[in-house]
């Protein structure tokens, strides 16, 4: 009967193209039951199609629990009753029920399992004891060829004696053809034109005495054609390295046929699958994508055990699934409406594109126009990376993404598995961009170069960004306490002024003092006293005196004044009391006497004020002619008032210019120590990169070579010296600098040793310089870092190393390209069209390999035409694109296992199968 496979999306959904599946490829069912049995909560009897169907079910489930997604069925005898008729096969079962069952939860069977492979371990007829070799097929062999294949295979021998396995009558190489006829015969085939099955042979316990170089005594490269095997499994304690020490013509013979090691299980019991492991990356479950798996094994197949320091295997770390890591990716693009090249187009109206990617390496494919690099540049606008630095690559860039992609602002989703979805694209997928040409100019970037020498180490990578950071940090500090103590300067300067002039004012005081200048101001105040009452008695008393009594003595009565013409009785005044006349005489005479009085008294005033007067002028003669001594001027006695108030404000001034003072040490302390931390992490960096550049030359085998220039950097020193505007000085550096490379420390150094004539000075430039190198010039100085430069070297057919800028172009982006995929960084990485200027052999020796070696540990896309980047470069998922003048699509998708994929690469990238074909016969292959 036919096997139909029920399809399912479940996988490709979740992650497109090729992706990474815990694989166990030799676990025995009961069908051996001389070495399996049945488990013991199932009937006993095993012919029962209901025991067969629920041990099918706890063989998946057990599957299911271990963990593994691929599985090889691979028992010596693919059923357990070979004398009946009916050859029931619990092989069959298991494939049938993954198939079409459902586990206990509800869920298909081969919504869990990826892939269930139906095979067998025959022994061959080959050495002593017989060969063991696994065959798996795809289900669609169906069940009777499937047995029928093994009933040739074993010539007719029933594979069981007893409990003894019997070994075939076939050799090896006899049943490799026996297979490879009946494979050739049958003209199944699928929708595509694809036969519906295959098959694969691999060499289980390789060194045993019933593996294949166990049971040749290690004669296998002259008696056995390996070339029909896909790979050879390893001990169950066993690396690949230790197997290669063992066998040293192993290497070549493997190299030669594409083949790889593999590590599995042989459990016989359910609890054992997955014991043993290995990693396959694939896009399909079918046998072509295990067959591409085993032939690209250095970037599709990953052993899962690595060596304890005890020398047991322990499960890896760290596998290479996407679902194990938190690395960001982009698993698909969503693109509708508006005028989006990539906007969708269906008959009637828009419809949306979905643009799927793998979390490892797609390549996308496509005539010219079909919207590569459209695509590319669209996303790095979308996710608001890094323009190019180049203006040039910048516009092509910007012209792309915004006149074509972003057309009337289509809607635009990125789907990226397990990151925040309110969070930014960038965020979610933090993406490295590189577009056509821009790694050229990248080539002329030291601080490019820098960044991606800083990624090449896992263990060195956060170090130097965290000295890089700290450094700029630094800098940025000592820049700014440098302007802070020039501040600084000018205001210690101010208050040493004003304690200086206030200080002046004391030490005045202090002399005036000691000439007697108290006794002065007393007499001072003494006389001004005095004269202050001579003169208010002046204007009080004295005028004012006078002129009462000539006002008194001018008053005249009336005529008969003193007595009336008649007395009358009832007058009431009584005139003969009053005596007005006489009492006028004898005011004039009493007010005459108080004036004589007053001028007298005044006159003793003057006398004394005078006397006052006379004692202040000896007084500030004395003082004056003491002043003189002592070197002040005595017209200063006039300020002493004003020098009074200054010397009153010097504490204060002088607190104030201590507090200046100790604020200036502190910081000066604080600059030394922050030039020192510097210097310190200078070193410090420049011993981490010395370990990075080591690795580089051990990892690329000394064909990329990274030598480390110190302070080549030197800008911010060219700067200083052109700012100083002194053209000998000018003159000197531009004759010198290139020679010397000196560090601003350095410079300084010689400055203060006076051995500016090593830094070839002459002697009237040494002059300039310093007069030039104020305090504040000399800090501004020391802040000043010049950068070191790494320099790319590679080496050439005959030996010699060449640097990175005398290069070709493409011998630049090729050894750039490298570096960057050998980096530890997880960003993804989008290239367009890298191998433009990158000749086969450089892309081929130096370039995939890198590639390879990515897998499991970033994402990279890239657009190129070239067909050793999509087949050599074992493409994971390969995208082509097709475009009309207005709208683009993705006309196919998929890995290189699946014909459709297949045929577009040979068309596209390759010419065509006729170009290939040529090509192969004129090579001679």
């Amino acid at each position: 009967m036919k096997f139909m496979r029920t399809a399912t999306d479940k996988w490709r959904n979740e992650i497109p193209g090729a992706r990474w599946f815990k694989g166990d490829l030799q676990v025995h069912t009961i069908d051996d039951q001389r070495i399996v049995n049945l488990p013991s909560e199932l009937p006993s009897d095993p012919r029962n199609p209901e025991t067969l169907r629920q041990y099918a079910r706890l063989f998946l489930q057990s599957v299911v629990k271990s963990e593994v997604q691929v599985v090889g069925l691979t028992p010596h005898s693919p059923y357990f009753d070979y004398d009946s008729r009916t050859r029931v096969s619990a092989v069959w079962h298991i494939v049938e029920e993954w198939n079409s069952g459902e586990d206990d939860d509800g869920n298909p069977f081969r919504d869990k399992i990826f892939a269930i492979f139906p095979g067998f371990e025959p022994s061959l007829r080959e050495g002593k004891a017989g060969l063991h070799l696994l065959f798996l097929f795809d289900p669609e062999v169906g069940k009777q060829k499937y047995f029928e294949i093994f009933n040739l295979i074993m010539g007719g021998i029933q594979p069981w004696q007893g409990r003894g396995l019997r070994v075939s009558n076939r050799r090896a190489e006899e049943a490799f053809q026996d297979i490879q006829n009946i494979w050739e015969n049958d003209r199944q085939v699928d929708e595509s034109g694809t036969r519906m099955w295959n098959y694969i042979i691999l060499a289980p316990h390789a060194e045993s005495d019933k593996g294949l170089i166990g049971a040749h005594r290690g004669q296998v490269r002259e008696q056995f054609d390996t070339r029909s095997i896909s790979a050879l499994e390893l001990g169950d304690n066993q690396t690949p390295e230790e197997m290669l020490s063992n066998h040293s013509w192993l290497d070549s013979i493997m190299g030669m046929h594409r083949q790889t090691f593999f590590h599995s299980s042989d459990a016989k019991r359910l609890e054992e699958i997955g014991a043993r492991h290995t990693w396959f990356k694939l896009s399909s479950p079918s046998i072509e994508a295990l067959r591409q798996a085993f032939i690209a094994g250095e970037s599709r197949v990953r052993i899962g055990f690595a060596k304890e320091s005890k020398g047991a295997l322990r499960p890896i770390a760290d596998p290479p699934c996407v679902e194990a890591s938190n690395r960001p990716w982009l698993r698909a693009a969503h693109v509708g409406d508006g005028a989006s090249f990539f906007g969708g187009v269906d008959e009637n109206a828009r419809a949306e594109s979905v643009i799927p990617f793998s979390p490892d390496l797609t390549c996308i494919i496509g005539g010219s126009m079909t919207g590569k690099s459209t695509l590319l540049d669209g996303l790095r606008v979308r996710t608001d990376a890094p323009l190019p630095l180049d203006e040039s690559v910048k516009s092509q860039v910007l012209s792309r993404a915004l006149k074509k992609f972003r057309a009337k602002s289509p809607k635009i989703k990125l789907d990226c598995p397990g990151r925040d979805p309110t969070a930014s694209d960038h965020v979610r997928w933090p993406a490295q961009f590189f577009a056509q040409n821009e790694l050229q100019h990248i080539a002329q970037s030291d601080s490019a170069i820098e960044h991606i020498l800083a990624r090449l180490s896992s263990r060195e990578m956060e170090g130097i960004k965290r000295r890089h950071d700290k450094l700029l940090s630094l800098d940025h500090d000592l820049a700014e306490l440098a302007e802070n103590l020039d501040k600084l300067d000018e205001s210690v300067g101010e208050a040493v002024q004003a304690c200086l002039r206030t200080g002046n004012a004391k030490r005045a005081l202090d002399a005036f003092s000691e000439a007697g200048v108290d006794r002065l101001h007393g007499a001072s105040n003494s006389f001004g006293s005095w004269e202050e009452t001579a003169r208010n008695v002046q204007e009080a008393l004295v005028s004012p005196i006078d002129q009462i009594v000539q006002s008194a003595e001018e008053i005249e009565l009336p005529v008969r004044a003193n007595l009336p013409l008649k007395l009358r009785s009832d007058d009431p005044i009584d005139w003969r009391k009053m005596n007005l006349k006489g009492r006028k005489e004898q005011i004039v005479k009493s007010l005459g006497a108080l004036a004589q009085e007053i001028k007298e008294w005044s006159i003793d005033i003057d006398e004394v004020t005078s006397h006052k007067r006379s004692i202040k002028d000896t007084l500030r003669l004395e003082v004056e002619q003491e002043l003189a001594v002592q070197g002040y001027d005595a017209n200063k006695l006039t300020e002493i008032q004003s020098l009074t108030r200054q010397a009153s404000l010097f504490p204060s001034y002088a607190k104030h210019r201590d507090a200046l003072l100790n604020q200036v040490s502190e910081s000066e302390q604080t600059f030394t120590n922050l030039l020192k931390t510097r210097r310190k992490i200078v070193v410090d960096q420049r011993n981490a990169f010395s370990r990075v550049a080591q690795d580089v030359n051990r990892q690329f085998g000394g064909r990329i070579r990274v030598n480390r220039a110190d302070n080549a950097n030197n800008a911010p020193l060219e700067n200083f010296i052109a700012g100083l505007r002194k053209s000998g000085v000018t003159r000197w550096w531009n004759d010198n600098a290139g020679t010397l490379n000196p560090s601003p420390e350095t410079l300084v150094e010689s400055l203060d040793s006076d051995s500016l004539d090593g830094m070839g000075m002459s002697s009237v430039i040494q002059n300039t310089f310093k007069e030039c190198i104020t305090r504040s010039k000399r800090r501004e100085l020391l802040t000043l870092r010049c950068p070191d430069r790494y320099d790319l070297e590679w080496r050439m057919d005959n030996g010699s190393h060449r640097p990175l800028n005398e290069l070709s172009g493409g011998q630049r982006v090729g050894i750039l390209l490298s570096l960057l995929l050998e980096t530890v960084d997880n960003r993804p990485l989008v290239v367009d069209q890298p191998e433009d200027e990158i000749d086969n052999r450089f892309l081929f020796d130096t370039v995939l390999p890198a590639l390879k070696r990515l897998r499991g540990r970033r994402q990279v896309i890239v657009a190129t035409h070239n067909a050793n980047v999509v087949v050599n470069g074992d493409a994971d998922l390969v995208i082509q694109l097709d475009a009309t003048a207005q709208h683009g699509k993705v006309e196919c998708v998929g890995a290189i296992e699946e014909p459709g994929v297949r045929e577009a690469i040979v068309r596209i990238v390759d010419g065509g199968k006729e170009a290939f074909d040529l090509r192969r016969r004129k090579y001679g292959f």
